[in-house]
């Protein structure tokens, strides 16, 4: 038997959720997209000041929390003619870069990072940056791409280490449509969803937002403690679901959307073996 079989698996994210679903459904199980966060990229004209900014403000160091960041803002350049130059720039920099996608993007550009996480988080970055040395951060300046929310915990660093920083915001997170909310709450009360399978913070915090607005956070809560299983792409994904209170978390030991779905089905199968 499959290890999905007979389950049925939710999936919030608005990126690859069809690639997601393929995979549940190889797994035997049957996949719903519900997405609780959409994200939207600014105006071209928006990007292009960022851009702008990166060519402007003199630094010595970028942090990049993305791959898709980076890969919009030089998307941006090559349409305003400004790539050669945006790239000549960047390589005149130090680099520090969170997740795999965000190292992969910079060395398309031949770049290599001087210092990166370990684990795929904000909070491993930061780690990272700090074991590389306080000292190296102090008086320089740097570039900050954040991803749609703000970045209190590298800010702090930043803030403590003596440097100065301009942000970049090359995209951000909108709500869902709220008839989307509307059906995965429903359908997690009815107890017709086995697992939610979450590939970024905001889509925990959406739904709960969503929770809090129509007085059910409580019996959410009481789904994911004795029935549904919440699985988190990364740590920093579960940590967004341990901030609403769920405690009955999933996470891979490796941070990739494949990898979740692969995970899920494991802990199921073994799951039912112990029964």
């Amino acid at each position: 038997m499959a290890k999905l079989a007979g389950k049925t698996v939710a999936l919030t994210g608005p990126r690859k959720a069809e690639e997601m679903a393929n995979i549940v459904s190889r797994q035997g199980g049957t996949p719903i997209i519900r997405p609780t966060q959409g994200t939207m990229f600014e105006h071209f004209e928006r990007l292009e000041e960022e851009v702008d900014k990166l060519l402007e403000t003199p630094l010595t160091w970028a942090v990049w929390t993305t791959g898709m960041g980076l890969d919009k803002l030089m998307e941006a350049a090559r349409e305003a003619g400004k790539a050669d130059m945006l790239i000549a720039k960047l390589k005149q920099l130090r680099h520090a870069a969170r997740g795999y996608k965000t190292y992969n993007a910079l060395k398309r550009l031949g770049i290599m990072p001087d210092v990166r996480d370990d684990d795929g988080s904000t909070l491993g970055l930061v780690r990272a940056m700090r074991e590389y040395g306080v000292e190296q951060w102090a008086g320089q300046s740097v570039s900050l791409q954040l991803h749609g929310d703000p970045a209190p915990v590298l800010v702090q660093f930043l803030q403590e280490s003596g440097a100065t920083w301009v942000e970049l915001m090359p995209y951000r997170h909108t709500p869902p449509e709220p008839s989307v909310l509307a059906q995965l709450t429903d359908e997690l009360l009815q107890g017709k969803v086995d697992a939610v399978a979450m590939t970024s913070a905001p889509q925990a915090r959406f739904l709960f937002a969503y929770a809090r607005e129509k007085g059910i956070t409580e019996q959410l809560l009481h789904v994911f403690a004795t029935r549904t299983l919440a699985a988190a792409v990364g740590r920093v994904t579960a940590a967004a679901l341990a901030d609403e209170g769920v405690e009955r978390i999933l996470v891979p030991e490796e941070e990739r959307m494949g990898v979740l779905i692969v995970t899920l089905s494991q802990w199921f199968n073994q799951t039912e073996q112990q029964e």
